[in-house]
């Protein structure tokens, strides 16, 4: 049986193949926030490639079994968890709902969309985790109308301190399927990057905001 952490290897191999995770820490990317970043990561890329998205969704499967039971409905969190949790829905044979980032100006106004029962069991899932906040945003969404969310599960997290401290406060366990620490691992054993860059990407991890460009 595969290992969480051979899983996390390969999952980030898969990412770094198919070009969803891109590093540059010499050339980086600047975020929405301003921020320069020495990675951009594009988790929607997997749902093009059949062999990817199978494994992806056979390793949410036995993630969610593992560590919190099979629920009784999958949410997806608008865009980039709608299609990875319909799988996982169809997978497990239960219900799928999704929430939107605000509510729908229309109509019902719905921010839940899809057949929900006050007390059912849910588990969130997401593709990406950066501070956390649109995934605990759906959480309580979802707690609002009256799900019992058990935890959050995604593709990727960058690990970041005020995420940790984001999902703490919302009482939420986040699992995900491959991390920082084992993209960086993956991308030194494949040599997608030198032990000369190691240093700089883990700085980068620790203070994003202030993160030194010129030190790279």
């Amino acid at each position: 049986m595969q290992s969480q952490r051979d899983s996390a290897l390969k999952v980030a191999e898969f990412l770094l193949q198919i070009k969803a995770v891109k590093l540059q820490p010499r050339n980086p990317f600047t975020w929405a926030s301003g921020w320069k970043s020495p990675i951009y990561c594009d988790n929607r890329i997997t749902l093009s490639f059949p062999k990817i998205r199978t494994f992806i969704r056979q390793e949410f499967v036995t993630l969610i079994q593992e560590q919190f039971g099979k629920p009784e409905v999958i949410a997806g969190v608008a865009t980039g968890g709608i299609a990875q949790g319909a799988l996982v829905a169809q997978e497990l044979g239960v219900p799928f709902v999704y929430v939107r980032s605000s509510s729908k100006g229309h109509g019902m106004q719905n921010r839940v969309e899809g057949h929900l029962e006050k007390g059912q069991s849910v588990v969130v899932v997401e593709d990406l985790i950066s501070t956390g906040n649109s995934g605990l945003q759906a959480v309580e969404a979802l707690r609002e109308s009256g799900a019992n969310v058990k935890g959050m599960v995604a593709i990727f997290t960058y690990g970041f301190k005020v995420a940790e401290e984001n999902f703490a406060k919302h009482q939420l366990q986040l699992q995900s399927l491959t991390n920082y620490d084992s993209l960086i691992d993956q991308a030194l054993k494949s040599d997608y990057i030198d032990e000369s860059q190691i240093e700089s990407l883990q700085k980068w991890r620790e203070i994003p905001d202030k993160w030194d460009v010129e030190k790279v």
